[in-house]
């Protein structure tokens, strides 16, 4: 199956998931790791990225 460019950066880019309650956030990568982004549900600032399948 052919991947498409677009729709893969649409599902993955700029997306994290929260390490506490794991709520996904679109974020700029840089503002991740200069802990300027907290999560919405939690107020935790701690983020993985979205894992690929």
């Amino acid at each position: 199956m052919a991947k498409i460019k677009e729709a893969q950066n649409r599902i993955f880019k700029n997306i994290f998931i929260c390490k506490n309650c794991h709520a996904r956030i679109r974020a700029d990568p840089q503002k991740i790791l200069k802990g300027k982004v907290k999560c919405r549900k939690c107020g935790k600032s701690a983020f993985r990225p979205l894992k690929k399948k």
